[in-house]
Formats: C-alpha cells, sequence, structure tokens
C-alpha cells in the first residue's frame, strides 16, 4: 500500500468518525465544531463561577441582547444548559438537529405543548439539570432589561431548584443585536469582541420574580460600570461628527449665530489656542462658565474640554451671595461670559471675569490658519494626540454641577468623562437621536440635563442644535422650531403650558418627539399638548448626581418594541441600559415589591464620583456604589419606574408616611386649581412662570412627631371647606392638616430656577408655628 492510499485510508476513516460522532454523539459534534469558531469571533470571561450551585439543579435567568445569546451561554457555562424554546424556531432539519444536541425544551402554543415543557424541566431539575430562559420573552430593542414573564416561576413550582441570575455583556453592537435600528444589515462595531458573562448569587425558586428581574439588572450595572472604559471619549466625539456635518449646519442660536460643524470645530480651536496661550494658567483645572444656551456656550464649554480643563457653567438665576459660594467651593478663577450677558445681571464676583468679546482681538492670523489645518486637514487620530485627548480616563472629572439649591447652599456634583459618556449612550440607544434630527436647546448648560443632553448628546450624535436663552419665551421658540424645521424638544411641563398658550400649531408641525422632566407630568397636559401639535410628550426621570439620566419612556415615534411595552404614561419609564434601579424600605433597607412604596436607590456608570469637599456628605448618599436618591417610588410589575415624592416631602406622623404632594394636589383641586405643585389660580396670561399657591411642610409636634401646615396664597374658601373637599377625596384622617395649621402667605417660596424652596418653606413654617 503506497503513501497515496494510506493518506486516503486515513481521510476514510476520519470521515467515518466525524459521521459516527455527529449520529452517536451531536453534542460533542456541535460542541466541538462551534467552539473553535466562537473562541475566534469572540474572547470570553466569566466571572462568578463559584456562585453556580454543584448539589441541585438550577434555572439560568439571563438577559437577552442578541439572536446568539443561548449559544454564547452553552459555550460559556460549564455545563450544558437546557434552554426553554419556542419549538417554530426549531422547526428545519438543522434546528432539530441542534436542539437535540443540546436536550433543548421546545414549546409550542398550545396548552398541551406548554404544559409538557414545563413538565419536562421540572424533571430535569429534580435530576439536576440546568435549565436555560430569557424571561423578557424576546430580544431587548434599546438594551434596556425588559419585564420578566412570569413562565421562569411556572418552571420551578414544586422543586428545590435555585434561580441563576446572569448578565451577558458585550452583544449590543454586533450584527446579532438590534443597535443602529436592526438586526443582520448593517457593520458591527468592534471585531473579535470582548464577552463577560456575570453570575450573581442564587436565589431561593420561590423568590418573587421582581426580585429576579432586580438582582438580574443590576448585574447589568455592574457589567457597565466596570467596563466604563469603553464609552468613547466625548471630545474625540465631537471631532469626528463636526467633520463629518462639514458644510451642514451644526449649531444656531436666536441672536442669529448660525454655523457649520466644520466653522464650528475651528472656532473652537482657535478658542482654545487664545484661552490657554492669554487667559488660564497652566495648571488651572477648573474655569467657570456664565453663559446662556447659545453658539457660544457650546464653544466654549467644548473649547475648555478639548483643552482637558473642567468646566463648571454657573446659575444665573441666583444672588452673587451664592454664586461665588459656587466659585469658593470649586477654586475657581476665571468667569467666561459676555458682556452683552453680563451687564444684564445685577452680580458681584469673586473670580477674574472674562469677556469672550474682548479675545476677538487676540486671536491672530496664525492662529485661524493652524486651527483650519487642525480642523479640515490634519487625520482626526493625529489631532487627538496633538490635543492629548488620547491622555483623558474615563474617572476623569469633566465637569461640575451644582444643586439647585433646595434645602440649602447649592453642592457641587463632580461628573467624569465616563458619567455622561454614559448618558450619550443611553440617549442614543432609547431615543435615538440621529443626522437628521434638529434638536430646540432651552435648558441652560448649569442644568445637567441641558448640559448631558442639549449640549453633549447634540454634538455628539449628530442633530442640529438651535439655542435660545430663556425656555419660558415661547414665540421666539416657535418661530425657531419652524425655521429650522425641529424634530426634538426637551423640557418641563412649566414650559409646555406655555408653548400651549404661545406657539401655533405650524410652528411645532415638525416634532416627533417631546421629552419631558424635572417635574411630574399632568395628566391632562398630555392629551393638551397632543391635540394642539400632533405629539404626546413623553416622561423621564433624572437627578443631577446621576449625570442626570435614570429612565425614560421611549417616544412613540422612535419606538422599536415588539411584544414588550416601552411605554407606560404616568410612569418615567425604564431604567435605561446599564443603570440598576431598586426600591428599598427607608425603615430597614430591605427591597419592596411591585407596587410598594419605598426610596428609590440607583446605580450604574451615571453615579456621580462625588460632592465637592463634602466627603462625609458623598458616603451618605452613595452606599457601596449605590446612590440614594430622596425619592419615594415603586416599580410595577413591567419594570418601570413611579415616582411618588421626595421623602423630605413626607412626614412621619402616628408612624406612617404623610406625603406633601398628594395633601398639595388635593387642596388645589379645592381651590379649583389644576396643580397644586405648578398651577396657579389665577389667569394663565399674567405670568409665563405659573407660580404655586399651595405648599404643604411641617414642623415638630410634641404627640405625633410632626405636624402638617399649609402654606397658600389669599383664597375665598375657609379652612373648613378644605378640610371638607380633602375628606371627600379619601383621603385618611393623618393626611388632613387641622384649621390651625394653614397660613396665608403673599408667595410660595421659590428658587430662582422655578423650582419650590423647600428649606425656605419650612422656615417660613417653623417661624410662625415653631414646635408644638
Amino acid at each position: 500500500m503506497n503513501g497515496l492510499q494510506i493518506g486516503l485510508l486515513v481521510i476514510a476513516v476520519l470521515a467515518i468518525l466525524i459521521v459516527l460522532l455527529a449520529v452517536f454523539s451531536p453534542r460533542r459534534f456541535v460542541r466541538g465544531f462551534m467552539r473553535p469558531i466562537l473562541a475566534t469571533l469572540y474572547r470570553k470571561r466569566v466571572v462568578g463561577l463559584e456562585n453556580l450551585p454543584q448539589d441541585r439543579g438550577y434555572v439560568i435567568a439571563s438577559n437577552h441582547v442578541s439572536w446568539i445569546d443561548g449559544i454564547l451561554l452553552l459555550w460559556m457555562l460549564p455545563k450544558n444548559v437546557r434552554f426553554v424554546v419556542d419549538g417554530a424556531n426549531f422547526n428545519s432539519r438543522i434546528g432539530g438537529y441542534l436542539g437535540r444536541a443540546f436536550d433543548t425544551i421546545l414549546m409550542y402554543s398550545g396548552p398541551k405543548s406548554i404544559g409538557r415543557a414545563l413538565k419536562t424541566a421540572r424533571e430535569g431539575l429534580s435530576n439536576g439539570d440546568v435549565i436555560g430562559i430569557f424571561p423578557e420573552g424576546t430580544i431587548t430593542r434599546t438594551g434596556q432589561l425588559q419585564a420578566f414573564k412570569p413562565g421562569i416561576q411556572k418552571i420551578l413550582k414544586g422543586t428545590n431548584a435555585a434561580i441563576m441570575p446572569v448578565w451577558l455583556e458585550g452583544m449590543w453592537g454586533s450584527v446579532f443585536s438590534f443597535s443602529g435600528g436592526k438586526f443582520f444589515f448593517k457593520w458591527p462595531t468592534q471585531f473579535r469582541r470582548t464577552l463577560t458573562l456575570y453570575i450573581g448569587p442564587p436565589l431561593e425558586g420561590d423568590a418573587p420574580l421582581e426580585l429576579v428581574r432586580s438582582h438580574v439588572q443590576s448585574l447589568g450595572a455592574r457589567a457597565t460600570i466596570e467596563q466604563r472604559d469603553k464609552f468613547p471619549t466625548l471630545a474625540r466625539r465631537v471631532i469626528r461628527v463636526w467633520r463629518k456635518k462639514g458644510s451642514i449646519v451644526q449649531c444656531a442660536d436666536s441672536m442669529g449665530t448660525e454655523v457649520t460643524g466644520r466653522e464650528l470645530l475651528t472656532r473652537v480651536l482657535a478658542l482654545r489656542r487664545v484661552l490657554r496661550r492669554d487667559v488660564l494658567d497652566r495648571d488651572e483645572s477648573t474655569v467657570a462658565i456664565l453663559l446662556p444656551p447659545s453658539v457660544g456656550g457650546v464653544a466654549t464649554n467644548i473649547a475648555l474640554t478639548m483643552d482637558r480643563r473642567v468646566t463648571a457653567n454657573l446659575n444665573y438665576t441666583v444672588s452673587s451671595q451664592v454664586m461665588n459660594h459656587c466659585i469658593h467651593e470649586a477654586g475657581i478663577k476665571h468667569v467666561l461670559t459676555s458682556e452683552k450677558f453680563l451687564s444684564k445681571l445685577d452680580l458681584q464676583l469673586d473670580a477674574d471675569v472674562v469677556l469672550l468679546e474682548s479675545l476677538k482681538d487676540k486671536v491672530t492670523t496664525w492662529d485661524k490658519a493652524v486651527a483650519f489645518i487642525q480642523a479640515v486637514l490634519l487625520p482626526a487620530a493625529v489631532l487627538d494626540r496633538v490635543l492629548g485627548l488620547h491622555k483623558i480616563d474615563k474617572d476623569d472629572l469633566l465637569t461640575i454641577i451644582f444643586t439647585s439649591g433646595s434645602t440649602g447652599m447649592p453642592k457641587g456634583v463632580m461628573l467624569t468623562q465616563a458619567n455622561i459618556s454614559h448618558n450619550v449612550d443611553a440617549i442614543e440607544r432609547a431615543v435615538r437621536l440621529n443626522y437628521q434630527d434638529v434638536v430646540i436647546g432651552v435648558l441652560p448648560f448649569f442644568h445637567s440635563f441641558g448640559y448631558s443632553v442639549t449640549l453633549w448628546a447634540v454634538m455628539t450624535l449628530g442633530p442640529t442644535g438651535v439655542y435660545h436663552f430663556n425656555p419660558l419665551d415661547a414665540r421666539q421658540i416657535g418661530k425657531l422650531a419652524a425655521k429650522y424645521k425641529a424634530s426634538v424638544l426637551l423640557g418641563t411641563p412649566t414650559f409646555l403650558r406655555s408653548y400651549l398658550r404661545r406657539v401655533e400649531p405650524e410652528q411645532f408641525a415638525t416634532l416627533d418627539v417631546v421629552v419631558v422632566g424635572a417635574e411630574k407630568m399632568p395628566a391632562e397636559l398630555f392629551d393638551a399638548f397632543e391635540e394642539r401639535f400632533g405629539v404626546r410628550p413623553v416622561e423621564g426621570y433624572g437627578a443631577t448626581e446621576l449625570s442626570p439620566l435614570v429612565s425614560v419612556n421611549i417616544p412613540p415615534s422612535r419606538s422599536a418594541a415588539k411584544y414588550q411595552a416601552d411605554r407606560i404614561e404616568g410612569s418615567v419609564g425604564r431604567p435605561l441600559p446599564g443603570i440598576g434601579a431598586r426600591i428599598v424600605s427607608p425603615e430597614d433597607g430591605s427591597e419592596r415589591l411591585s407596587g410598594q412604596d419605598g426610596m428609590l436607590m440607583v446605580t450604574g456608570p451615571n453615579v456621580m464620583k462625588g460632592y465637592v469637599n463634602q466627603d462625609e456628605l458623598t458616603r451618605k448618599v452613595v452606599q457601596d456604589g449605590w446612590y440614594v436618591t430622596g425619592d419615594i417610588a415603586n416599580v410595577d410589575d413591567q419594570g418601570f419606574l413611579h415616582i411618588t415624592g421626595r421623602l423630605s416631602r413626607f412626614s412621619k406622623i402616628g408612624g406612617e408616611m404623610v406625603p406633601h404632594l398628594r395633601v398639595e394636589e388635593e387642596i388645589a383641586k379645592v381651590y379649583g386649581c389644576k396643580s397644586g405643585k405648578e398651577a396657579a389660580c389665577g389667569s394663565a396670561e399674567e405670568s409665563d412662570i405659573e407660580q404655586p399657591t399651595v405648599c404643604v411642610t411641617a414642623v415638630p409636634d410634641a404627640k405625633k412627631g410632626e405636624r402638617l401646615v399649609v402654606l397658600h396664597l389669599p383664597t375665598s374658601k375657609t379652612y373648613d371647606e378644605v378640610r371638607a373637599g380633602l375628606i371627600s377625596a379619601g383621603l385618611p384622617n393623618l393626611f388632613i392638616p387641622s384649621s390651625d395649621s394653614f397660613l396665608e402667605v403673599d408667595k410660595i417660596p421659590q428658587l430662582g430656577t422655578g423650582k419650590l424652596d423647600i428649606k425656605g418653606a419650612q422656615m417660613v413654617a417653623k417661624q410662625h408655628f415653631g414646635e408644638v
């Protein structure tokens, strides 16, 4: 037998062995075939293997991001996983073969088939098998964790098996995920992805479904925190977006300034050179900006960021005393502003004031030439290194945002590159801002929502930003929206009421996304806005300390949901991708179940670095990576957050938590107002800012702990009539203030931002009533 014959014989034997292996041991055959392929395409990492039980069966409960999640879990876990799947997906010969190879449990429609599948899964658990299920029942379209279906509880019924919450991180952006708004037909965002499987501690089989979901969501937040370095550096992303925009308008404002992407990049790079050379000290880390939302405000913020400085946008609605407190806390030397804007403010600042108009003469021909070369000719990767942007770390401080000060002096919230970049990524997934959008920017940049979304999200995701300095100047906003064909509007319910009265429907004709936050959206405002402008607003939720976005309802025009709701009116939406939220008892910290009110805790890469110069306070509000929001909320059975009040706006009376806002709303109804929090009883034409007419606060009470106090504007209603109205509304006795607990005032205390001054209201009440 010659060499050729021997070779052919060897090949024949191998072929026979492969066929036999494929027929009699399909699992080994498929694993042997798939493992090298998966290892070539992906790197794998498993965290928490030690959590897997060795003495009993368990159910794997995983998030669901891509079409091949099941294959990946089979590759990453040490034992075979018997997935419970829709049998219709395995009707082909290949599908049937693969299903048999891994003992997959096929479930078809109809009660008998479902019953057989559940019985098979339970028997498997009793025999020590691993059962796999994707409790969402469908692939996520945004990366958000959706509602969990009750099938997992039916499988576990009557067994002693455990539930293993797991999170598979790394598949969003792949061709198998819905990133970019479609499956498959797109370029992947990276090659040879690193996939990490996070395995949490086991839960008992009778654990409530919402608790299982909470644990899976927390693993997702942990995964995103640990891999936050994957979020793009904002300044580098701006360069690429503005270059792509080229001669298309990138930014405009109501003062008549309009610039293209190329022009804006050139101006920003020239401004950076002048500030660096003629204004700022080399070691000056934090620089203040005192500018309204405008092209100048955008350019100044990004010029400083490209110079790797920390920005602090100052709140121009506060007094000199408060502003100087912020300047001192942040160690600010220079405040950048404009002469025209500063002249409208009565401020005495403890810092060197730099008027941007004075810098025009300092821009040399050489500065313009260098800026043009950098903006237009230099490769982006080279420009990154020239500017030192490659040295920016994910945890480097990006900005300091000062809180509104509703409970005292403003606190400086330190937000990092990763904090804001995560928010931008979340907006991209949920609202899907793109190059065709035009965003009306009326939120000031000293407000975290305005800074993160109308500044950074707009400048890094491709939309055109159109800015106006006064969010209540409805007529001018309507003109801008019509001129630039605005598609996205971000604001508050108070702003929307103003637009209802003074914006013509044709001016908002191109709007298809309206997102509101900061205040509770009154139910009737949804209908009124949609009836007039043809677009239904959605609510979101956030906090300055959370960069600020936590959750949002998906706008109807941007929804890609199938089989799962992604918007529930009255809620503030589901937590955004990478964010974990849980509701705990304020008394003992135990996690609350669906529909139960408690303290809202949030974790994720959006949690602030801390408060400036207040380490003790930082440790108090950030506990083991979870931010204590101070908001009382609940999560419904679909995973949507519902905010019911602030802890600071609750009183503990006779051992029960009494919500101030609920009492305010009912008193306002008796007075004939739409909302005790925001709407005035007077003429709507008197002011664009709707002043509160009622405020409920509390003073200490020796017998019951606290006593409700009502501050109110003059009214014709008697206190007995108000109390009778509260009784008719069905409020418990503890919720009804006594007749001697009402105080007529000329004005309800408010901050410069229009928010209720909680501390000021408490002081007024204590001065009048004292401690009882």
